[in-house]
């Protein structure tokens, strides 16, 4: 039977059921409760809640935590999200599998502390300097909040990655029915089956994921934010750094198709493709019901994109509309990958959501009205 659950409750749930035992954070507006659940409930299932003194900290945190075996997590929202990207960084160069929420909030700076948005799609993306790839998950509802959470931590330790979970606002504070499973699926980490004499921690084929040992083991290992080689040491050769960067490249790209989720709510070959994500994609879904001609695809995962099925699904299309809670920053990425028909943008970025309503008039407007 469904229970009422707050989304940022949901999240939390999640993460207890996927067997967080560490969570490090800074409280902040609109990812707070978060934080509150875990505090009052991770110390009585035997693991550590620490409030640090900032997201530069939570973020190095979970890092530690999650080299010492631990299922880690931390969450905040809009300015502490800018200020764990330099570590984010660190755990993507290192391989260090941890779970980050990011509640959007509109922008820019501090903004509208308490409004939605979704101005930090890009930032998920390329917030950190260089090429670190990455996985964003974005849920659309409470039952999603916790499927989704339960995912992040399924794929951040078969990835060896950090994987962000961007709820926006809304969704965060949305009320409304979940089911919670009898159990959930675990994916643990790969563990060396080497000697620890033999052991080093960066040591796979092109693409693949290579096990992780645990901080206090017999096994004694080197990581370090620089460029490194397979034995965790720094160099800072060309070919060390071209292997590097194309392993952290097609760990997560080669495998698009087990990574990436799409959802698509419509007819075969829709006229009209209507491209959104998180409380958006709700909104899109009420405003084409009932018009056989227009269809939606709800992202999922936001980051790595399956290119291949958007394309696919767009190749009907007359027109793609992307209403998005910012000035624009998916829709670029779907003119990019599609290229046979006009993509137009709806932009809201007031700390107001998207009503279908403006959806289904920005259909009109751009002569998509079923034909």
């Amino acid at each position: 039977m469904p229970i009422l659950m707050q989304g940022n409750a949901a999240i939390a749930e999640g993460a207890l059921r996927a067997g967080v035992s560490f969570y490090a954070g800074y409280p902040i507006t609109p990812s707070s409760e978060v934080a509150e659940i875990m505090a009052r409930r991770l110390p009585g299932q035997g693991g550590i809640y620490l409030q640090m003194e900032d997201e530069l900290a939570s973020m190095a945190a979970i890092i530690g935590a999650s080299l010492a075996g631990a299922r880690s997590l931390t969450a905040t929202s809009g300015p502490g999200f800018s200020l764990m990207q330099e570590n984010l960084g660190m755990a993507v160069m290192a391989e260090v599998p941890c779970v980050i929420v990011n509640v959007q909030r509109s922008g820019p700076s501090t903004g509208l502390a308490t409004r939605p948005g979704q101005g930090d799609i890009m930032q998920a993306r390329w917030g950190r300097h260089g090429d670190a790839p990455i996985i964003a998950l974005c849920p659309s509802s409470v039952q999603d909040c916790f499927d989704q959470t339960v995912r992040a931590f399924i794929l951040a330790e078969k990835f060896r990655c950090p994987v962000v979970l961007m709820p926006d606002q809304v969704v965060a504070h949305l009320s409304e029915g979940l089911e919670l499973p009898g159990e959930v699926t675990r994916s643990e980490r790969s563990r060396p089956t080497c000697s620890p004499a033999e052991y080093q921690p960066f040591a796979a084929p092109p693409g693949e994921i290579p096990p992780l040992a645990e901080y206090g083991s017999p096994y004694v290992f080197h990581v370090t934010s620089s460029m490194h080689d397979e034995t965790g040491f720094s160099r800072s050769d060309p070919e060390t750094a071209r292997k590097k960067n194309l392993h952290l490249h097609r760990k997560l790209h080669d495998r698009v198709e087990d990574i990436a989720e799409v959802r698509y709510y419509g007819p075969d070959r829709p006229g009209v493709l209507v491209v959104a994500y998180g409380i958006t994609a709700r909104a899109a879904r009420a405003a084409v019901q009932g018009d056989e001609d227009a269809g939606v695809l709800e992202l999922a995962t936001l980051w790595p994109l399956h290119e291949r099925r958007l394309a696919e699904v767009a190749g009907s299309a007359r027109l793609v509309l992307v209403p998005e809670m910012n000035l624009g920053q998916m829709v670029h990425e779907m003119r990019r990958i599609v290229r046979h028909c006009p993509v137009h943008g709806l932009h809201r970025a007031d700390g107001e959501p998207i009503e279908p309503e403006e959806i289904a008039r920005a259909i009109r407007d751009s002569g998509g009205e079923a034909r």
